[in-house]
């Protein structure tokens, strides 16, 4: 019998044995993308303060007979006797005697002073002269009639009538807002028995036209 040959071996069919897998390479750290927003804060410049005005330098215009008239009011706001009235009359003793300043304008001769001052600091009638003296010389902002076109929007009847609701709301919440008190004391007086003001014989009033 002839001797056997060697047969060679087949490798058995199927997928070969794969290499071990590669480790994953470590992840790097999330780095901020480069477009993403950074928030910043906004910074919103302040209104600068207007300067007060120098009072040394403003000169006193008005004679003889207005000072003794002023003279005479300015002491009827006097509580104390003492010859001075409070910094927060200030304005008030001004629209007495005709001028016509905003809060703000008094604010500015007064100096700009902060709230606590205005309750307790005084003026004589020598310091307050020239703050007066200042105001009148503020460019008058209307007149009677520019006034009087503004009520006649509130009149919805066309009769010379306004409603004291609607004025009063509309003095407390539009151009430089008032206090409910000082509405109250402006309109004192004015309004019928139905809550309506007869707003030419107002504005007269206020004005003293």
């Amino acid at each position: 019998m002839p001797p056997k040959k060697d047969v060679p071996m087949k490798k058995p069919a199927g997928p070969s044995p794969s290499k071990p897998a590669a480790k994953p390479a470590a992840a790097d750290p999330p780095s901020k993308a480069k477009d993403e927003p950074v928030a910043t804060a906004t910074v919103v410049p302040e209104k600068p303060e207007e300067p007060p005005i120098d009072l040394s330098k403003v000169v006193i215009e008005f004679n003889k007979d207005q000072l003794e008239e002023f003279k005479e009011a300015f002491e009827l706001y006097d509580r104390v006797g003492d010859g001075k009235i409070l910094y927060s009359q200030c304005g008030d003793v001004m629209r007495a005697l005709g001028q016509n300043p905003t809060n703000a304008e008094v604010l500015k001769v007064l100096g700009n002073p902060k709230s606590d001052e205005l309750k307790s600091r005084r003026v004589d009638f020598e310091t307050f002269l020239p703050m007066l003296q200042a105001v009148a010389k503020i460019p008058n902002r209307g007149t009677y009639q520019d006034y009087l076109e503004g009520l006649r929007v509130f009149d919805k009847e066309a009769n010379g009538k306004v409603m004291g609701a609607e004025l009063r709301h509309a003095l407390t919440t539009l151009g430089e807002k008032m206090t409910e008190e000082e509405v109250e004391s402006v309109l004192a007086g004015h309004e019928d028995v139905n809550g309506c003001i007869n707003y030419e014989a107002f504005l007269k009033h206020i004005l003293s036209v």
